[in-house]
């Protein structure tokens, strides 16, 4: 639950093996790149020249990965959500930029607490999500059951909606949703790797 923003992406070279501990025993794969897009985990330790970063697909887990590998690159921007506030705000270099009212997750299918980080952008079909493409994040539903069929497996993601009435309600299915001008300017200022953290 930290709101320390990490100043360094791990960016893989190549396919990288991930350890349970610096030392300690492989347990994943971190590829290069999903669906093209370049991956940026960001980096929130480090230990004898290892590095932990926060790993996509798994809600509020770390992983850890040797030296070798990988480059880093620097992070500026980060996003943190309040649940209660139902409120998004974006600082950059710690500096608050904007924020916007957003809408959350049911209590079925919640936003998930915690660190997770923008794995990229995709394009959703439909007019519901305003013509405007969406930011995946690392982070999926707490509850993968509870999510409608059509959505199983999908991430957690943030995006815009074809009106703003639902603004400040806790309707979706773990996504965040904010205003169309809101969204598009954050698709033209962050990059893959932005820490996204959710706080009660």
């Amino acid at each position: 639950m930290s709101t320390t923003r990490p100043a360094d992406g791990l960016r893989p070279v190549d396919r990288v093996a991930v350890y349970d501990a610096p030392g300690g025993r492989p347990r994943a794969w971190l590829p290069s790149d999903i669906r093209g897009t370049p991956l940026t985990v960001p980096v929130v330790r480090r230990e004898s020249g290892w590095v932990a970063v926060l790993l996509p697909s798994i809600n509020r887990t770390i992983g850890w990965i040797p030296p070798g590998g990988w480059i880093l690159v620097p992070l500026h921007d980060q996003l943190l959500v309040h649940r209660r506030e139902h409120r998004l705000i974006w600082l950059r270099d710690d500096v608050v930029v904007r924020s916007w009212p957003v809408t959350l997750g049911r209590a079925e299918t919640p936003t998930p607490l915690g660190r997770t980080f923008i794995l990229g952008q995709s394009t959703l079909p439909g007019e519901v999500y305003a013509d405007t493409n969406v930011f995946a994040l690392g982070a999926v539903p707490d509850n993968p059951s509870a999510v409608p069929d059509g959505l199983r497996g999908a991430h957690i993601g943030i995006h815009t909606w074809y009106h703003d009435r639902t603004l400040a309600q806790d309707i979706t299915d773990g996504c965040i949703r904010l205003t169309k001008s809101g969204q598009r300017q954050l698709l033209r200022e962050l990059r893959p790797g932005t820490e996204v953290v959710v706080l009660d």
